[in-house]
């Protein structure tokens, strides 16, 4: 099942996102999230007319997507990115998939244009994914991310709504 999120699935949340930002370079960050930095990130982007929807299967959480404006200011207001992130055992059931089609569905309904997918260069899987769904490589920026003492190009991913 596909819905927004609720406090309740935090914690589900928590378990599969903070390892892959300590362990893995799928996100350039090395900050892991809290039960209180997602929370205010959630009211945030509600308070936008924006979402953050998780997959459900059997009262556990296996996946999320949400998304927020590209860049600040009022000419971005139709421009937005997208995170998406699967527990490890949910790849491959087709939870991106659905997860996507529910996040652009809401974005298309809020006015947005196009929705960007930043997609480390490292995450083969991740490339493929957004060329599966969609969203065609528009740009590399080279070397915008830096994690484990090392530089890594970000492919830039876009899907006009």
């Amino acid at each position: 099942m596909i819905r927004p999120a609720t406090p309740t699935d935090l914690p589900d949340v928590l378990a599969f996102w903070n390892p892959m930002i300590r362990d893995t370079t799928v996100t350039f960050s090395s900050e892991e999230k809290t039960l209180a930095s997602l929370s205010a990130m959630i009211a945030a982007r509600r308070a936008a007319g924006q979402e953050f929807f998780v997959a459900e299967d059997a009262g556990r959480v296996l996946g999320f997507v949400t998304y927020g404006q590209f860049r600040s200011g009022n000419g971005y207001v139709h421009a937005m990115e997208h995170t998406i992130i699967l527990a490890p055992e949910a790849r491959g059931m087709g939870l991106g998939r659905t997860l996507m089609a529910t996040l652009e569905d809401h974005a298309r309904a809020g006015g947005c244009h196009i929705m960007v997918g930043g997609v480390s260069a490292e995450n083969a899987a991740g490339v493929a994914f957004h060329a599966a769904v969609g969203y065609p490589e528009v740009g590399r920026v080279r070397q915008a991310g830096r994690k484990f003492d090392r530089w890594i190009d970000l492919v830039l991913m876009q899907k006009l709504l």
